[in-house]
């Protein structure tokens, strides 16, 4: 075969003065390095001799050695191959290596947080993908409404141009400049906000620049207000940044506003995350002043405001704010597909140089750099409009059918909180954990199956919620999992919860 991989040979060569040792010790690491992995075929002995400038019966008591300790096996007439397992092989001095390294104190938080915080994505129910399944779990929208060649065409088109003008190619910390300044454009038109380009830094998703925030905002013992409940991976960042974290209520009408002894406060104001509830008008200008008061700052995700099915589009705090007091995020993680890891934030003045020197150090040319210019063209060529028109006709089908079919059937047992945005319903289990739980199986064993909330709130308390997603389901599976669902309530129940 080819030698399409490198070995260490001549600095075993340097060390040990033997040719023989130095192949076996150099194919050996690489073996137990993985850089040769099990099933691999080894080059011939006389083609390894040219390599390395030895004799064939060098190589040949090598191999010997590798076989005589279990790294190869020798087939006859098909070559030396390296074994399939090689568990425990390893030598004394490269086992539990970096066991005993001392970490940073955000790594040891990071650490800690891990098994405290628990996501929907992390639900402990195995989807087991059964044809009669029906799974209400939060998912993506429906991939087959995706202009996929459109898409592509986008990609096409600016790899081309980038390889036509390499190595003369934008690359600003802060994303490519034309897709900030249509995000720019965008915000103004479609949700109020006076932004400038250059006060948008592009991200590979929302959950990067939460981090990155927390990590430039939040110190040791700091106070923070999170949401309760929230996305756990918000709670995560505060806690590995050594931030406490306050846990602040929440209602139909979102946060309920108080007096926090707090410099940051991180809310979902225009769909509150997992409840729905939209935040009020007053509320709005009551956390606006408590920031003002207080000299804090405002982190706004707005995760998914563009796909929002009826009712009058929702103002964010970042439209509101006069102080600069507001951080806004967005994603497109949502409307184009969860793999496309790319969102944005709008900073004020005074967090754009903090922001961009901690983006710098992470990645120092952007990533992801194709797919923003991509998405730009995408943006601008008319193709993201159409996408998201013809999304939003589609899914607010489906939350239509969600209501009729699911919420009028479950009602006795389910308390749902009013949306008309978003990919899931928030709802709240009238009776108990016992029953609840015995109800969960019961589906469970009959093929449907939902996301539970218990993950998204602060302490260990079981809360006996249920996130219902429906964009990913047709109008007909809808149907036919409430019916199912509402058979099970009804076996066990009777006509009450």
């Amino acid at each position: 075969m080819d030698m399409d991989f490198r070995i260490p040979y001549e600095r075993y060569f340097e060390e040990l003065g033997r040719k023989t040792d130095a192949l076996f010790h150099s194919l050996r690491e690489a073996i137990v390095n993985d850089t040769l992995a099990g099933g691999t075929r080894l080059p011939s002995s006389r083609k390894l001799a040219e390599l390395y400038g030895v004799s064939r019966g060098s190589v040949n008591q090598a191999y010997e050695m590798l076989i005589a300790e279990g790294y190869v096996r020798a087939e006859g007439g098909s070559g030396t191959f390296v074994a399939d397992s090689l568990e425990a092989m390893a030598p004394d001095n490269q086992r539990n290596e970096g066991a005993h390294l001392l970490l940073s104190a955000w790594a040891e938080r990071l650490l800690v947080s891990k098994d405290k915080f628990t996501s929907i994505e992390n639900h402990p129910f195995i989807e087991h993908g059964g044809k009669d399944e029906i799974s209400f779990r939060v998912k993506q929208v429906d991939s087959s409404y995706f202009p996929v060649e459109e898409w592509k065409a986008a990609l096409h088109a600016e790899v081309r141009e980038m390889m036509a003008c390499y190595p003369e190619i934008s690359s600003e910390v802060e994303g490519y400049l034309p897709l900030r300044e249509t995000i720019a454009q965008d915000l103004r038109r479609e949700r109020g906000i006076r932004a400038d380009a250059s006060n948008i830094c592009i991200t590979n998703g929302s959950m990067h620049g939460i981090a990155l925030l927390t990590m430039l905002l939040v110190r040791p013992e700091f106070p923070v207000v999170v949401e309760n409940p929230s996305y756990s991976g918000i709670r995560r960042a505060v806690a590995a940044a050594g931030g406490s974290i306050i846990a602040a209520d929440v209602d139909d009408d979102g946060i309920v506003p108080q007096d926090w002894p707090a410099k940051l406060l991180i809310v979902t104001p225009t769909r509150q995350f997992p409840t729905g509830a939209v935040l009020s008008a007053k509320r709005r200008s009551e956390l606006l002043r408590w920031a003002a008061r207080q000299g804090a700052v405002i982190l706004e995700d707005d995760y998914d405001s563009e796909l929002r099915w009826g009712g009058r589009p929702v103002e964010p705090l970042k439209a509101l704010d006069r102080d600069g007091r507001v951080v806004y995020m967005g994603t497109f993680s949502k409307t184009m597909f969860v793999d496309l890891r790319l969102g944005y934030v709008v900073l004020p003045d005074s967090l754009l140089e903090p922001f961009r020197l901690a983006k710098a150090l992470m990645e120092p040319y952007p990533s992801a750099l194709v797919e923003q210019r991509a998405l730009a063209h995408f943006i601008a060529s008319g193709s993201y409009s159409r996408h998201l028109r013809r999304l939003k006709r589609v899914i607010g089908r489906r939350l239509l059918a969600f209501r009729e079919e699911v919420e009028r059937r479950l009602a006795r047992w389910f308390r749902f909180v009013p949306s008309d945005a978003g990919l899931h319903l928030y709802a709240e289990w009238r009776g108990d954990s016992r029953s609840y739980a015995l109800f969960r199986d019961a589906c469970e064993a009959a093929g449907v199956r939902w996301s539970i909330g218990d993950g998204l709130w602060e302490g260990q308390v079981l809360r006996n919620t249920a996130l219902f997603g429906f964009a990913h389901l047709s109008e007909e599976q809808i149907a036919a999992g409430a019916r199912r669902i509402e058979a099970v309530a009804e076996s066990l129940f009777g006509g009450g919860g």
